[in-house]
């Protein structure tokens, strides 16, 4: 059951009434139309994703899961937003995955294999292609014990794979990393972990990058964010920023 504190408790609603406040149109960020879903509003869920992490990390010594006042209030701002119902579906399933009500996230994987669970919603790089062409970022989690991504999550574990679509190669240096910041609100084991090339993934591109995390069994909330640098044969490096994707997998 997760557990929280007062402070976590008022974060998390400012982070949806934040949310709610960013459903205004936008010309900031180019929207390629072929690949992202009509009106999902990524810079408000973007805006959400760190808080949740927050609102479900932190010191377990406080018994309870989040009190009924807090959903209720988060609840009440998403249907009284102006949000697109794209992006009250997202944020209502990251709600009902925390209270533990069900629907929120992926079933439990069968034993005879394990659940490939997308992300809640793909991320945008801007200027990530080249200089006037933005890449969709998609992200997904596979509970162990499997053989993807290489050299494959055990029981226990979790891996994370990220594609920057239209991209070139991963170049060998990443500046600054792209990370996957995960807790898992059964046991409250939480780490921050750069996303690699080891893997080998689609090594010609578009880049792809994975970890593995010793999440343990539980609910995993995940968050995927920060900058990849490309480089294709003869050109100069190209680095970018994703805004934060959240993702969610049940480790048995």
């Amino acid at each position: 059951m997760l557990r929280t504190r007062g402070p976590r408790r008022t974060i998390t609603a400012l982070a949806i009434a934040a949310a709610a406040a960013l459903a205004a149109p936008t010309n900031a960020v180019a929207q390629p139309a072929p690949v992202l879903p009509e009106g999902l509003n990524i810079e408000a869920l973007a805006s959400l994703a760190p808080a949740i992490i927050g609102a479900a990390a932190g010191p377990s010594d406080i018994a309870g899961g989040p009190q009924a006042d807090l959903l209720a209030q988060a609840r009440t701002l998403l249907e009284s937003s102006n949000l697109p119902e794209s992006t009250k579906a997202t944020l209502s399933k990251v709600i009902t995955f925390l209270d533990g009500s069900g629907g929120g996230g992926p079933e439990l994987p069968p034993e005879s294999g394990p659940v490939i669970a997308q992300f809640l919603y793909p991320t945008l790089g801007k200027g990530c292609i080249s200089a006037t062409a933005d890449s969709v970022g998609t992200a997904l989690a596979v509970p162990g014990p499997a053989h993807l991504p290489p050299p494959g999550p055990k029981a226990g574990q979790a891996g994370f794979v990220f594609t920057a679509l239209g991209t070139k190669k991963p170049a060998d240096v990443q500046p600054v990393p792209l990370t996957v910041s995960w807790v898992n609100i059964d046991n409250q084991k939480s780490a921050t972990q750069n996303l690699t090339s080891e893997s080998k993934i689609n090594p010609d591109g578009p880049a792809t990058l994975s970890a593995i995390a010793d999440t343990g069994r539980g609910r995993v909330l995940a968050v995927i964010s920060g900058s990849l640098t490309t480089q294709a044969e003869g050109a100069a490096p190209i680095t970018c920023s994703f805004l934060p994707t959240v993702g969610m997998v049940v480790v048995p």
